[in-house]
């Protein structure tokens, strides 16, 4: 089977445990920090967005629209009782059809670096052209904080399931926004739930 069938199908099988244990994984203060450089307002694309907790959940309550991709049919049917008003869209992000210039924000939360590096560079493409002037990109990347290598590309065992988990060094993903005109405004390291990512918040260019 394929790198991607493979990992479908294990989020198929620890999608209600994933949920169940969310709350290990507190993001709030990250999320916060996201919204106060965004407007009170506005449309926000989640990236590999889950069961919507706590992405969605959060621009939700404060007066956004979501629109949610992933993968995951078990995923989006707990979306579905979570976060009901988000617009769940079940597919590929990096096949997603979309609007040039009609979001204001993406998050790809724990859900990039389960793509092959060398695809990153072309999803960062398309994620610049369907941001609005001044949109902010928000995502989790692995490093070699996780993996304890500096390019990785393999199989990590969580909540029971093999996932695939691949990056390059952080001066290629540095490369890689920049060519897509997307400037890093910041980048934090906090450990969360036992676990250490790197979290980017980069712009869009100002139109």
């Amino acid at each position: 089977m394929s790198t991607e069938t493979d990992l479908q199908t294990a989020y198929r099988h620890l999608a209600a445990q994933y949920d169940a244990n969310r709350d290990q994984f507190d993001i709030a203060r990250l999320l916060d920090g996201l919204q106060d450089r965004l407007p009170d307002q506005g449309v926000l694309l989640d990236l590999g967005c889950g069961a919507g907790v706590p992405v969605a959940q959060t621009f939700l309550a404060n007066g956004w629209e979501v629109v949610g991709v992933d993968f995951c049919p078990e995923m989006l049917a707990l979306a579905a009782q979570h976060v009901p008003a988000m617009r769940r869209v079940c597919g590929d992000m990096r096949r997603l059809a979309l609007a040039p210039k009609s979001v204001d924000a993406v998050t790809c939360v724990y859900s990039l670096f389960h793509l092959p590096w060398r695809e990153h560079g072309a999803l960062f493409q398309r994620i610049a052209g369907w941001l609005r002037p001044n949109g902010r990109l928000f995502f989790t990347y692995a490093t070699a904080d996780y993996t304890g290598e500096p390019e990785f590309e393999g199989w990590i065992d969580f909540m029971g399931e093999r996932l695939f988990y691949s990056h390059s060094t952080e001066a290629r993903l540095r490369q890689q926004l920049a060519s897509a005109g997307l400037q890093i405004e910041s980048e934090e390291r906090p450990e969360i739930g036992g676990e250490r990512f790197l979290w980017v918040t980069a712009s869009a260019a100002e139109g």
